[in-house]
């Protein structure tokens, strides 16, 4: 019986026949041998197993149609649970367990191995019925296992929590039989010893055994029943499902694995881009999982992880964040190096089955076949590989975009100035790219030895020991490599150290461009920016040579290494057939690859480093002590604000204290006030109580929330509504109460949107007191407990200023406790404390009368203002002797339109700021309607479909016409031909028709070897060459058009929209368009040599190259509609996180006095997603095109490589079978990154095309003209004659000076005053011709202006601007910038401006240094070092607007002084809402809406009723009115 039963486990039969008759036996006898048949036979087993898989399978189809039956017949509303989805449909927040991924893991092997063995069942082909069960049974399993992952890999997106009771029921019944496989397996080992078993049963025993581990996981699973997947709590909020449901989220996030796998989730994408232009609302957004909260939250969390005195926390931050994403991504790029080498191991195959009689037809199709799903495999891989390193790059950028500007709303004040905006901005828009660039070279490090082992052991195994020749080339090519990139990594770092020296200037040229433009310095910084550019483009020049060598090299590689191998081949007397020639070429230019991709991965890896570091060094900068400052909320103490023995200093170290013994405290609703001279610590005090300063000793205690008006205006490129908002709601009775209290109504009246109207970066289109008053309404509407005030009324007029105070400090503010940095000694009368700062000390402090008694610094400080409004007194009883007149070609009448009579008292026509005057009175409902036309900044400009021809033309022409692109097309043509040449003739040698010479053979294969390499050399030489001459010369000209472009140019363009001109555009053109564009023209060279040689010998293949090339046409059409758009929006969204960025940075203390960082952190979060959502998808294009341009490219290699199996050799030598076969191999991979690169070239070129929009913006005049050159003494008397003088800031925009008739007389001081927005500032930028007149003249010593060069013009001048500027660099380079000056000179201009005190005692003196916007030098000061740059210039004309706005009163009398001791003969026309300032001026000009109101002495105007006399009454009495 024993032997019976044995006899069962070794037989193959599958015919009943064999189980013996059952005559004669009992019952359970004939049982017994059926069961014995059933379930110990290996055939009847597989059949038995084939029925359970085909009944699951029968069981599942019937699932399905009778779903699919019932959703087209069946009512809606039944409930039959047959009617119910095989999984089910709720859409739930699922939580991931790890016994989904397992389930997934063990189904997906099982289903990749049957899938294997099937495969080689077949190939071995049905010659038994064991056979056959054999096959059908691993068909039948690896059908089952597949629909098994596919349902079970849906369960997610269903939400199911449970799996499908079919599943459970198959899983259970195949560990049954696959138990029954192993006992039988078992028991066949045991007892089958010696005797012949058949080698496929003991495959198949020993993969049943190894799979049964796998079954009873299974099995426990279907016990359980849970698929793995949780349910959380859904986090979304209720009221936001509507709008939840309206989201256009990526198709990704919702995707099928298929779906997933070859990118079927970008179909409605790319149909909805072929259709019609993208537009930024049809870009679908990122899925959940990659938002940037999530990836930020995920940062932070690894960050603290790491640990704050490790080393590198960077790095090891981004290691635990995407751990998994990396080894995924490995797995995939092993997978793919695998199969690559599928082709040329089949080559030799291919040629041995050509050169035999092709009797047996299924050996060469099994062959194609096996090549096919090579290929198929290699495709699907390479590209999933591609795209998830891409999005893998995608998230650490996002990751490192919102850690950098968290980190930069955290920064302490000195690490912030240490490294700067444009730093910073560098940080984010180079260092974060060139990490996420990494991404994809990042495996070819560690791949490189495998990939070059493989070769070798291959070349080993065809060419024996010769292969030693190559393994000495490879190692000699990869010691230059990688000293190629290791000086690439020194020409990279000093690069990027030059570009950021570059864009660092740049920066500043473009946020102080008015200031240039009046100082007429755009000379000099074109100057600076050209010498660091000079500096970047000598390394950019090397970097750029270095790497042409490299590529000159590596692509001399694969002919070079065959030569040298062959040589030693044939002295060692290896024979050389066609199938091992070309076997090894083949194998070598796949070695060419890891040898060409490890360089560029080192130093892709290296500038990845150095980025890195420079990362480490801003993360781990010190932060803000946010235990600083005790904060308490709603405290019920009557303190308010304490500080107590506190010692305070701008630097971390504390190495120089700024504060020093400060103690004071202030009660609940006391109003407390700050003076002091300049630079004597006040603005620090207000930072130290804010936490701004390092606290070296002492408490600071603040009960309840602070709000912050700095004195330097930061606005917002926002609304002014949003601005005054600050993120908070609309309460619109509230809002217009502020709006009163800080004395915007008649401001917003005048502005064509009203409170809609936006605003131009840092607050361009406003006037000085427009941005004081719009940042303290910002503060009042926040309705906080403590009020930081700093210097608020400087910038305002005397009666705005009075008005704000009652209204707004003692009205809106009444209950508040207020700390008010003041130079307005007339408020203080009102202060419940003073507190009188000297040297970073306070040396008083008390009330009003209690300060004056006791004299001191105090004392002084009240004296110099009560000698200003003395000298206003005296001047009201004096009449000057001097007779004036107002010049006026005709009479005046008085008309609304010419509003000039005396009695003119109230303004006939609103003030005009920028917008149209209206007789409507402003209201919050009418500005709203207007929002959708108030916009100053325009969106940007975007062209849309083709980068046009013209564009490719500008491009190529550029450097040397079309000789540039006939040497580059040219070289690259004789260089294909000539590696054609080479394979030709390996293929005629080793024929075997001709004699075999060797010495001939090698000669002549050397010398093509050495005319490819000497041609390839002049390729990379003049693709390099042209590409350096062609980025120069783009530079060159956007730099120009930049420096020439008129001021209203920088009001409506974001800084950040020229930055990425200047710093990513100028890059494509600098490094990547030439590269891409010279590969794209050889990969098209190569791709028409392969299609040549493949047709030329596989001839039927030619019917398949017309619809190939049609396809691919098409492909590439549709494709690259919604890729270039993707492109142009990806870098239209790029500029704005810049801008947000630079202008969070600039306004941080604000924030951060305000508490505001959340709000901020969103508002990055929701730029960041905007931009990556175009990568993402740009990404997902792109591996769309590849994936299906590959397949198309490896079926017709597969047809072709059919046709030479099908031709018979008479019509196919075998040789030429090798060579169609090395050309094919590639043609997958060749045909689509010749149109991947086409269309990358393509969008690369959108910088081309958004540099050139800046090249051919309009120009102002230009800077001098040669035909008319003022005389070098001009002016010579200053005298001034303005006529009917009209201006607007822009075409479609209202007159902003209606018609003013001036006449000043040379050596005259002109006072200008009036209301905030009457248009005082625009008349000073009229004469230097910042803003054109629309119409009239300005004559100034018998020269109309209008027809000067600017500079001739701008240069004759001296002017004091509103917001001091200082540039970083020294006291030397901002006071004397041209160095025109000697060091006594300046030393003497620093003394005039009471500055030399300060600058002497800096240890470097000149030389000290001066931060980034000169923010270690107080406004005050900065105002200083503007008026000594005058004082060296000695202009015969001076203008100054609001120059002493920032000083004391006491420094105010002083420098009146000077200005009036050294420009005694000079014309000076002052802007200023200091009474005193003005009030000694000869005449005063009373400016208000466009229109000149008054204009005569002071003495006069006070005579009479007037305008002028209105606001000397108002600021001699406003001290006591309060």
């Amino acid at each position: 019986m024993a032997m019976a039963s044995r006899s069962w486990l070794t037989s193959l039969e599958c015919s009943t026949s064999t189980i013996p008759s059952s005559e004669g036996l009992s019952f359970l006898s004939v049982l017994k041998n059926w069961s014995e048949f059933i379930f110990l036979s290996p055939c009847s087993q597989r059949i038995l197993f084939s029925s359970v898989d085909l009944l699951f399978l029968i069981v599942c189809l019937a699932l399905a149609v009778r779903k699919l039956f019932s959703r087209f017949f069946t009512e809606k509303n039944s409930s039959s649970d047959l009617d119910k989805p095989l999984l089910p449909e709720e859409r739930s927040q699922l939580k991931v367990t790890p016994w989904f991924i397992a389930s997934v893991a063990v189904t997906a092997l099982l289903a990749l191995s049957y899938i294997a063995i099937c495969i080689l069942a077949f190939t071995r082909g049905v010659q038994s019925p064991w056979n056959l069960a054999e096959a059908f049974f691993l068909l039948f399993q690896a059908v089952s296992h597949v629909v098994i992952l596919v349902l079970v890999a849906h369960e997610k997106r269903f939400g199911a929590v449970t799996h499908p009771m079919v599943i459970r029921a198959y899983w259970a019944v195949s560990l049954i039989v696959v138990a029954l496989f192993s006992a039988t397996a078992i028991t066949r080992m045991v007892t089958v010893v010696g005797e012949n078993l058949d080698q496929e049963m003991r495959i198949d025993d020993i993969y049943s055994l190894v799979s049964l581990p796998f079954y009873v996981f299974l099995f426990i699973v279907a016990i359980r029943g849970s698929s793995g997947l949780t349910v959380v709590e859904d986090l979304r909020v209720e009221t936001h499902d509507s709008v939840d449901a309206d989201v256009n989220i990526s198709g990704f996030a919702s995707a099928s694995l298929i779906s997933k796998a070859i990118w079927l989730w970008m179909n409605p994408l790319l149909s909805k881009g072929y259709k019609s232009p993208l537009k930024m609302n049809e870009v679908p957004t990122l899925p959940p999982i990659f938002l940037a909260e999530k990836m930020a939250e995920q940062f932070e969390v690894n960050w603290r992880k790491s640990g704050e005195n490790s080393k590198n926390r960077v790095i090891f931050t981004l290691i635990r964040c995407f751990w998994r994403h990396i080894t995924f991504t490995g797995v995939l790029a092993v997978v793919r190096l695998l199969v690559t080498y599928v082709g040329p191991i089949l080559i030799q195959s291919f040629v041995d089955f050509a050169s035999g009689d092709r009797s047996n037809l299924a050996e060469g199709f099994y062959l194609v076949l096996i090549l096919l799903v090579a290929k198929v495999v290699e495709v699907l891989s390479s590209h999933q590989f591609n795209f998830q390193t891409q999005r893998l790059g995608m998230l650490i950028r996002s990751s490192l975009i919102t850690a950098l500007y968290k980190k930069g709303l955290r920064l302490s004040c000195s690490a912030r100035q240490a490294h700067g905006v444009g730093q910073i901005v560098n940080y984010m828009a180079v260092d974060c790219q060139q990490l996420s660039d990494m991404m994809p070279q990042m495996h070819a490090l560690w791949l490189m030895p495998l990939q070059i082992g493989i070769s070798l052991v291959l070349l080993y195994l065809y060419m024996g020991i010769s292969m030693l020749v190559s393994l000495v080339a490879v190692f000699a090519v990869l010691i230059f490599t990688l000293m190629i990139a290791r000086k690439n990594n020194f020409y990279q770092f000093n690069l990027m150290m030059s570009r950021d020296c570059r864009m660092k200037t740049t920066n500043e040229l473009l946020n102080n461009m008015r200031v240039i433009k009046f100082q007429a310095w755009e000379e000099h910084f074109n100057k600076k920016i050209l010498q660091f550019r000079e500096k970047e483009y000598g390394w950019l020049s090397k970097f750029m040579y270095a790497i042409s060598y490299n590529m000159a090299v590596l692509w001399s590689v694969p002919v070079v290494i065959a030569a040298l191998t062959f040589v030693v081949a044939i002295l060692m007397h290896v024979p050389l057939g066609a199938g091992k020639v070309f076997t090894v070429t083949t194998i070598l230019k796949i070695l060419q690859e890891p040898i060409r991709t490890f360089p560029q991965s080192l130093m892709a890896v290296s500038q990845a480093i150095i980025s890195l570091e420079r990362l480490d060094g801003y993360l781990t900068s010190h932060e803000l002590d946010t235990k600083t400052v005790e904060r308490e909320e709603g405290c019920s103490d009557r303190i308010a604000l304490q500080v107590k023995d506190g010692t305070f200093s701008w630097e971390d170290e504390g190495a120089e204290q700024v504060l020093k013994d400060v103690n004071f405290q202030i009660k609940k609703g006391e109003l407390a006030a700050i003076v002091g001279t300049v630079g004597s610590g006040k603005s620090s005090l207000l930072a130290a109580v804010l936490g701004e300063l390092k606290k070296i000793s002492g408490t600071v205690r603040v009960c309840g929330s602070t709000a912050y008006v700095a004195q330097s205006s930061w606005i917002q490129n926002a609304t002014i509504q949003d601005n005054i908002l600050f993120g908070s709601p609309l309460n619109t009775k509230r809002y217009k109460e502020v709006i009163r209290a800080c004395s915007l109504e008649k401001d917003l009246e005048i502005f064509e949107y009203g409170d809609q109207t936006e605003i131009g970066e840092r607050g361009i289109n406003l006037s000085g007191g427009q941005k004081q008053r719009i940042q303290l309404a910002r503060a009042v509407y926040q309705d906080c407990d403590i009020y930081l005030l700093d210097d608020v009324f400087s910038a305002v007029d005397a009666h705005t200023g009075t008005e704000i105070f009652k209204e707004c400090v003692r009205g809106a503010l009444k209950h508040k406790t207020i700390l008010l940095v003041t130079h307005q000694v007339d408020f203080l009368h009102n202060a419940d404390l003073i507190l009188v700062m000297r040297d970073g000390k306070i040396v008083q402090s008390g009330k009003y009368d209690e300060l004056l008694q006791s004299g001191m610094d105090f004392g002084a400080l009240v004296a110099a203002h009560e000698s200003s409004v003395d000298l206003v007194e005296r001047s009201a009883n004096n009449s000057d002797e001097r007779t004036q007149e107002i010049y006026s070609p005709r009479p005046l009448p008085i008309t609304p339109k010419s509003p000039h009579s005396p009695k003119a008292l109230t303004p006939i026509s609103p003030v005009s700021g920028q917008g149209d005057p209206t007789d409507e009175s402003w209201s919050l409902d009418e500005s709203k309607s207007e929002k959708g036309n108030s916009k100053l900044i325009e969106d940007e400009e975007r062209e849309t479909g083709k980068v046009s021809l013209a564009v490719y033309k500008q491009y190529c022409t550029t450097a040397y016409g079309w000789w540039g692109i006939v040497a580059i097309v040219g070289s690259s043509l004789l260089w294909q031909l000539s590696l054609m040449a080479g394979d030709y003739w390996l293929a005629y040698e080793t024929s075997g028709d001709t004699l075999f010479n060797p010495s001939l053979f090698i000669e002549t294969y050397a010398a093509i070897a050495v005319v490819s390499c000497i041609l390839v050399g002049i390729r990379m030489f003049f693709q390099t060459f042209i590409g350096l001459k062609i980025a120069q010369s783009f530079f060159s000209q956007i730099l120009e058009s930049i420096l020439h472009a008129p001021m209203s140019f920088f009001d409506t363009t974001p800084s950040g929209r020229i930055l990425t001109r200047a710093s990513n555009d100028q890059f494509n053109i600098d490094i990547l368009i030439p590269f891409f564009l010279s590969l794209t023209i050889s990969m098209y060279f190569t791709v028409i040599s392969i299609l040549f040689i493949t047709c030329q010998y596989a001839w039927p293949t030619i019917f398949l190259i017309i619809p190939l090339i049609w396809l691919n046409y098409w492909y590439r059409g549709y494709y690259l509609s919604s890729s270039r758009e993707l492109s142009r929006l990806d870098s239209i969204t790029k500029a704005p996180v810049i801008h947000h960025f630079s202008e969070s940075i600039s306004g941080v203390m604000t924030i951060r006095g305000f508490r505001k960082q959340e709000k901020f952190f969103q508002e990055n979060f929701d730029r960041v997603n905007a931009n990556l959502r175009m990568d993402f998808h740009n990404n997902g294009s792109n591996e769309w095109l590849g994936f299906r341009l590959e397949m198309i490219g490896s079926f017709l290699l597969c047809a072709a490589t059919a046709c030479m199996v099908l031709l018979p050799s008479t019509i196919i030598k075998p040789e030429y079978v090798g060579l169609s076969l090395s050309y094919g191999l590639p043609l997958n991979a060749v045909l689509f990154w010749t149109v991947y690169m086409s269309c990358l070239v393509e969008n690369r070129m959108v910088s081309v095309e958004r540099i050139k929009q800046f090249i051919t913006i309009p120009s102002e005049a230009p800077w001098r003209y040669k035909e008319f050159v003022p005389p070098s003494n001009w002016p010579s008397h200053g005298d001034i004659e303005v006529t009917n003088l009209q201006v607007r800031y822009r075409t479609n925009t209202p007159l902003v000076l209606k018609g003013i008739y001036l006449r000043i007389h040379g050596g005259e001081r002109i006072g200008v005053v009036g209301r905030t927005g009457s248009g005082k500032s625009t008349l000073i930028q009229v004469f230097f011709r910042l803003v054109e007149p629309a119409n009239g003249k300005i004559i100034i010593d018998g020269i109309n202006i209008c027809q000067l060069g600017l500079h001739d013009l701008r240069s004759r001048f001296g002017i004091i601007p509103q917001e001091p500027v200082l540039f970083e660099g020294t006291i030397r380079s901002n006071i004397d910038p041209i160095g025109l000056y000697s060091d006594d000179e300046i030393w003497k201009s620093l003394e005039r401006c009471q500055l030399k005190d300060v600058v002497a005692a800096k240890p470097e003196k000149l030389d000290a240094s001066v931060a980034d916007c000169g923010d270690n030098w107080s406004v005050g000061q900065r105002q200083l070092l503007c008026l000594g740059r005058v004082l060296l210039k000695q202009s015969k004309i001076l203008f100054m607007d609001e120059a002493t706005a920032s000083v004391d009163s006491q420094t105010d009398a002083v420098i009146q002084k000077i200005i009036r001791e050294d420009f005694s003969a000079c014309t000076i026309i002052t802007i200023a809402h200091r009474i005193p300032t003005v009030i000694d001026c000869d005449r005063v000009l009373v400016v208000d809406d466009g229109w000149v109101k008054e204009f005569d002495r002071p003495s006069k105007l006070l005579e009479r009723r007037s305008l002028f006399g209105a606001l000397v009454q108002e600021y001699s009495n406003r001290s006591s009115g309060l």
